[in-house]
């Protein structure tokens, strides 16, 4: 048995949100501060750059997280590597080759606690059965989920999308029912929610941080001609096309 103080009940801690097996929880001061970082600490306070950190409940669910993810874990926690066998290993590795991911992400399982390393980030708690079952995402934003969801590789839709839009071939996919853990740049208060139904979605930048899996995701030219393009100024749009949703952030990720 265990039993632990001075976490969430603590007056500096504010729980955000949960839902399944996450709780996130965020330092509404940092008081370990010095007085040669106290200015810079009290403008990130006013700011809203706090440290945020993710607590999750291994008794309810087996739990998949991004490599170094784990800060501590306390009670009956034992990690895996969550590799079934060779074939599993493979494609695994195959997968994290062309996502960006890394190639295994540890599970953990039992029935302790699994503590997540805190960071400056937004985290956002998404139940993949609100988006029917299949959600695809920007690189960098994967960072745990119960482990009853599946990972895959999403291609876009033509092999130009990459070269156009200067980005990788593929995407990591989550299929399944469960609740995914993501690490944002952008608050959830200020992502835009976009549901098509055979309907297209046409974006100028990066600013998509996740789409339905029933979405065709292409880079197309933002006019029917090169010369339409021109004259527009926008050129190429990232184009999301069919029934499904969108996430959209308010500034580009390279700016955020």
């Amino acid at each position: 048995m265990y039993n632990i103080k001075n976490l969430t009940e603590n007056n500096d801690i504010k729980t955000l949100e949960t839902l399944g097996a996450f709780t996130v929880i965020e330092y509404q001061r940092d008081l370990s501060v010095m007085p040669d970082d106290a200015m810079l600490a009290y403008y990130c306070n006013e700011m809203n750059v706090r440290k945020r950190q993710v607590i999750c409940d291994v008794s309810k669910s087996n739990i998949t997280t991004q490599a170094g993810a784990m800060q501590w874990t306390v009670g009956d926690v034992n990690a895996t590597t969550g590799i079934k066998g060779v074939g599993d290993l493979f494609g695994k590795a195959l997968r994290g080759s062309v996502t960006g991911e890394s190639a295994i992400k540890p599970e953990y399982t039992g029935s302790g606690t699994l503590v997540l390393e805190p960071t400056y980030k937004h985290i956002l708690l998404v139940n993949v059965a609100d988006w029917n079952g299949s959600i695809v995402l920007d690189d960098g934003l994967f960072l745990a989920c119960e482990s009853t969801l599946k990972h895959k590789a999403v291609m876009r839709s033509n092999l130009s999308s990459a070269a156009l839009g200067n980005e990788g071939l593929f995407n990591l996919g989550i299929q399944g029912n469960g609740i995914l853990c993501l690490e944002s740049a952008c608050p959830k208060e200020e992502l835009v929610e976009i549901t098509l139904n055979n309907d297209a979605l046409k974006v100028d930048g990066n600013m998509a941080i996740a789409w339905s899996g029933s979405l065709d995701f292409t880079v197309e030219r933002s006019g029917k001609s090169l010369i339409g393009s021109a004259a527009s100024g926008e050129g190429l749009v990232n184009v999301y096309r069919g029934t499904g949703k969108v996430l959209l952030a308010p500034v580009t990720k390279g700016i955020a």
